[in-house]
């Protein structure tokens, strides 16, 4: 087939366009995948991969602050929040020192939890009961108000990052995590400093403190 001049000259300039749209392309794509495979943020000596968390409910229950409740992104120097300032001294002092240091890193300790009334515990319990549909699977999460180490003060949830990095670093303050299906529950070992912390209950139920 002939063509003439014009004619080759649109055909040129219609092969131009296509090979500029198809390079552009090829270019977005390239930084596309750049972008998907950048490495997740989370300063640590260790540069360890970070760990996976399950999402923590937040409860905003009727008995409120007063029982319990923290307001969404309290921290653990938040004193004038009764979850925060009724938790035991030792416990408080060796989660503020950790999280001084951690601060350095970028990684704030976020409370989802930390003391709560027994009414509070209470009413967490029975939603527990609801969710999982029987007391005996509501235990592997709640305890009961005379058991829960959270009524006595002693237990406090942290938020996913401040936890995984006490996953690395809390046993040199004495914090360490008690239960393997959650995460970000710690409680106060003061023995870890020395000897490193205790291996993890499964869950609560196998907690002898919660057979008495």
């Amino acid at each position: 087939m002939i063509y003439d001049e014009p004619a080759r000259r649109t055909i040129y300039r219609t092969r131009i366009r296509w090979l500029r749209v198809v390079g552009l392309l090829v270019v977005i794509g390239a930084v596309g995948a750049g972008v998907g495979f950048q490495k997740p943020g989370f300063s640590s000596s260790t540069d360890a991969p970070p760990t996976r968390f399950p999402p923590i409910e937040r409860h905003r229950g009727a008995l409120g602050v007063p029982g319990g409740a923290v307001p969404d992104g309290t921290t653990i120097f938040d004193g004038e929040i009764p979850g925060v300032a009724n938790l035991d001294p030792a416990l408080l002092g060796a989660l503020r020192r950790a999280a001084t240091v951690a601060a350095g890193e970028g990684v704030e300790f976020v409370v989802d939890s930390g003391w709560r009334s027994g009414a509070y515990q209470e009413q967490l319990l029975q939603e527990a009961v609801s969710k999982y549909g029987s007391a005996d699977e509501a235990a592997r999460w709640v305890a009961s108000p005379e058991k829960s180490a959270h009524v006595k003060g002693d237990a406090v949830d942290i938020g996913s990052r401040g936890a995984e990095w006490l996953s690395h670093y809390g046993p040199s303050y004495g914090l360490c995590q008690v239960y393997g299906n959650e995460p970000w529950h710690y409680e106060l070992r003061p023995e870890a400093v020395a000897h490193g912390c205790p291996p993890t209950y499964a869950d609560p139920t196998h907690d002898p403190r919660m057979q008495r």
